[in-house]
């Protein structure tokens, strides 16, 4: 079987059963934090795909890879996995439920970039600008970027507006070329 097809059974068994126990937002923010362990520990993958080590010792580590102190859903989501002998697509299935929550919530992941530090107060207004533009609630990530000199670059969804100094002054050099 393919592993998307896999992990996206596993993610929407998980979401049903988190929404009918209204804890989604919870099992939101723990699968973040797994999927996140996995990029921010190179070692837990071929850790946990080691055949020699313990479902106990899997178990454990991946409660960990969970975040402080996980619900009981996430907990039982975890051993069912290790049951089943699916510890392996993990990480997918942690990939497939946030991008199924943020489907289900309408959740839109927008970036603004900038060569220097914005206010919250404009971090606000862009984020109410997006939100008023797509109908949704937006995740809102800020960056600070010195090379694009000046303005902004603003991502959401498909959308890509580039504001910066940078890119105007690259238009400019490609006109007179």
């Amino acid at each position: 079987m393919d592993i998307g097809v896999i992990s996206m059974r596993y993610a929407r068994a998980l979401l049903k059963s988190a929404t009918d126990s209204q804890l989604e937002d919870t099992v939101y923010q723990e699968m973040m934090t797994v999927a996140k362990s996995y990029v921010d520990v190179p070692a837990l993958r071929p850790t946990i795909d080691n055949p020699m080590l313990s479902k106990d010792k899997k178990e454990a580590l991946l409660i960990v890879a969970a975040g402080e102190n996980p619900c009981q859903l996430t907990k039982s989501f975890i051993s069912l996995v290790l049951k089943e002998d699916r510890e392996n697509m993990i990480q997918f299935m942690a990939n497939s439920y946030v991008t199924l929550y943020r489907k289900q919530k309408n959740v839109i992941r927008g970036k603004l970039t900038t060569a220097a530090r914005v206010s919250a107060e404009t971090e606000q207004k862009m984020r109410q600008m997006v939100e008023g533009k797509t109908n949704g609630t937006v995740e809102f990530e800020t960056e600070v970027n010195p090379d694009i000199i000046g303005g902004f670059i603003l991502e959401y969804d498909t959308y890509r507006m580039d504001a910066s100094v940078r890119s105007k002054l690259n238009n400019i050099l490609n006109i007179l070329k």
